[in-house]
């Protein structure tokens, strides 16, 4: 399953509709290189905006313009805040952006919250539901403003859901707030460790504090929306900071409640995959249900004569995600058809 597809299988069977980019993890900031929090892998923080600005001129250059690209989360390192710098680099990153010809959709990861609070990034620019689709007959499709969620139609028939993976966590949230108490209740429940972004010895390690989870309203929400899609018979793509599937992902960067979102994907036939950002390692795997999920290489810790960005190219029967740098080629075949609809 994990081999890499031949070029035979990547070529262009039949009509592609249209593409879309997909960038996870560049983490900029104005600092020399450094490594993870485990010493283990080395970071490049003022390389990751030369990875960006190539990514940008690849996509603007592509014979085939991608519709929209999917940026999914941690624009700027948490680095930032510690050195008064977080509104500065964002700007400087949302500048680089401007150079793209198409709208970009902004996921929200942890380091967005190391940076800023909740209520921040809800009135900046990296808040992009302005771009939702509005099923005006549907409105259990609509989504809450208590999270940053949203759907979007790029092309007839295809409907891409971008998920709030912190809608429940205690990062960028009001301290004296009830949701703040409920998240940090679940964390301590699951997390005794007096370091709370440590797993040690925890049996399900995602509980940590750089994670966080769905709530019932949201989950029910995209419950609504899918139904939608599988009534109107569209293909959806789902995205969200964070991984929820365990074989796409280390144990540890998964959202908190990930069976919860499983649950929800796995009642319905529209979704095709996946796409989250967070381990920065990358991950793939196609589920028992057919959903493939792609965990995207991070930015922050592609070196300097590498890349990691991804185009992915839709066509009726299927969507290939073309890889740059270290970010490897996909096929994503649809679910074949049920004989009998119920």
């Amino acid at each position: 399953m994990d081999d890499k597809p031949s070029p035979e299988a990547l070529s262009e069977s039949s009509e592609r509709l249209f593409s879309f980019g997909v960038i996870a993890d560049v983490q900029y900031a104005d600092l020399e290189d450094g490594f993870n929090f485990q010493g283990t892998r080395r970071r490049y923080y003022r390389h990751s905006l030369l990875h960006l600005q190539g990514a940008i001129e690849d996509w603007n250059n592509e014979s085939s313009t991608p519709c929209c690209v999917l940026q999914l989360g941690d624009i700027i390192d948490g680095y930032n805040a510690q050195y008064n710098a977080s509104k500065k680099s964002l700007e400087l990153v949302m500048d680089t952006f401007k150079r793209l010809k198409v709208p970009v959709h902004h996921t929200w990861g942890n380091h967005e919250f190391y940076n800023f609070s909740r209520e921040y990034l809800t009135h900046s620019k990296l808040n992009t539901k302005f771009l939702e689709d509005q099923i005006v007959q549907h409105p259990e499709t609509m989504p809450s403003e208590d999270y940053y969620a949203y759907h979007f139609v790029p092309f007839p028939k295809f409907r891409f859901v971008l998920l709030d993976a912190y809608d429940l966590s205690v990062l960028g949230m009001d301290q004296s707030s009830p949701k703040y108490e409920q998240c940090m209740k679940i964390l301590r429940e699951h997390n005794p460790n007096t370091e709370l972004n440590s797993p040690q010895g925890l049996s399900e390690p995602q509980f940590v504090q750089f994670n966080g989870g769905f709530s019932q309203e949201q989950l029910n929400w995209l419950n609504e929306v899918l139904t939608f899609s599988d009534t109107n018979q569209e293909k959806v793509v789902i995205v969200s900071h964070l991984p929820i599937y365990p074989d796409a992902s280390d144990s540890v960067c998964l959202a908190w409640n990930y069976r919860d979102a499983l649950a929800v994907i796995w009642s319905h036939e529209c979704v095709v995959c996946f796409f989250a950002g967070h381990t920065h390692d990358g991950g793939y795997s196609e589920d028992p249900f057919g959903v493939y999920h792609i965990s995207l290489e991070g930015v922050i810790e592609t070196a300097p004569d590498s890349q990691a960005f991804g185009t992915v190219h839709v066509y009726p029967d299927k969507m290939t995600l073309k890889g740059r740098g270290r970010v490897p080629d996909r096929i994503m075949n649809y679910k074949k058809e049920r004989a009998v609809h119920c």
